[in-house]
């Protein structure tokens, strides 16, 4: 299960970054970069953080052939994917919510304390599409007012009080990503945000 997850994620982020490489006007081999920064970004910082050296995607290069795929598929496919105005937002969003649960399981591995596991399932997910939004010259959604971060944050306290209870791990994992993809669809299509700063500012 883990692996399946670990190989969605991958997938699904590399062709979420080269999307958004395209739509820059990126040269190919820019596309490659940021399809590749964009998977692996958050898992490398998570991994370094807990002191797993070398990172993962190094010591597997079955990472490096996924999200070649994904680039392959994104410019084979690119001019179905861009008549899909929301594809490139459900390419992050189910990356979103697998690799909350990668992080979590990579916390749980360690003997790390739940909030721990949540913030580095929160890292795991979010910091590629920070990492892919900076190279291409835009705000991370990160920290905009969309809500992102948040659902991994709900995403990863779902998935403790759920181990409350005498679910089968397998079943945890499944609500828990279908809980984060369809919480953040939902925020899209009824345009949900969190307040921005300003609202805190005395005119």
């Amino acid at each position: 299960m883990f692996e399946i997850l670990d190989t969605i994620g991958t997938l699904v982020f590399a062709i979420s970054g080269a999307l958004t490489a395209m739509y820059k006007k990126l040269d190919l081999f820019g596309v490659y970069c940021i399809a590749f920064v964009t998977a692996l970004g958050g898992g490398t910082i998570r991994d370094v953080m807990i002191g797993r050296t070398p990172v993962g995607w190094m010591l597997d290069i079955d990472y490096v052939f996924i999200i070649t795929l994904g680039f392959l598929l994104s410019l084979i496919f690119n001019r179905y994917l861009e008549r899909l105005r929301i594809s490139l937002l459900l390419f992050d969003t189910i990356g979103l919510g697998v690799f909350t649960l990668i992080g979590l399981e990579k916390g749980l591995e360690f003997g790390l304390s739940p909030v721990i596991c949540v913030i580095l399932g929160t890292l795991t997910a979010t910091f590629g599409g920070v990492v892919r939004d900076i190279l291409c010259n835009e705000i991370p959604v990160l920290f905009r007012k969309e809500i992102y971060a948040t659902l991994c944050i709900a995403g990863g306290i779902l998935f403790f009080l759920l181990q409350e209870f005498a679910i089968p791990k397998e079943i945890i994992s499944a609500s828990v990503a279908v809980f984060i993809i369809t919480l953040r669809l939902v925020a899209y299509k009824y345009n949900w945000s969190l307040p921005i700063g300003t609202v805190f500012v005395k005119k």
